[in-house]
């Protein structure tokens, strides 16, 4: 089992800067990918950007060049950078984990954050 807690989020600018993180808790050698989905009111909960257990980065298009995912491997943490925030970003942003289960792969979700981009 994974437990998510996440941090961050918050009212800025457009053009403005936020940072969240994501810490995990339970089995961390079972997790495959950690990552952020974000989900705007009306829309469908969309992938942002997500790290494998191998490093392996991947990234929506509409935040590439503005966006940045790293880990801090001592604290279990994913943090998500994002700049040059624009109202468009404006969404809940969930953490998600994959991680492997007995004979599943087991799917685990923060509770979420809300960033609000003004114009």
């Amino acid at each position: 089992q994974v437990q998510l807690v996440e941090s961050g989020g918050g009212l800025v600018k457009s053009g403005g800067s936020l940072r969240l993180s994501c810490t995990a808790s339970g089995s961390i050698p079972k997790i495959i990918v950690m990552g952020w989905y974000r989900q705007a009111p009306g829309k469908q909960r969309e992938l942002v950007a997500h790290l494998t257990r191998g490093g392996s980065k991947d990234y929506a298009d509409s935040v590439k060049s503005r966006f940045t995912l790293s880990r801090n491997d001592a604290r279990n943490t994913i943090y998500l950078q994002m700049n040059s925030l624009k109202p468009e970003d404006t969404a809940v942003y969930y953490c998600n984990a994959r991680s492997e289960g007995d004979r599943t792969i087991d799917e685990t979700w923060g509770q979420g954050t809300q960033v609000t981009v003004s114009s």
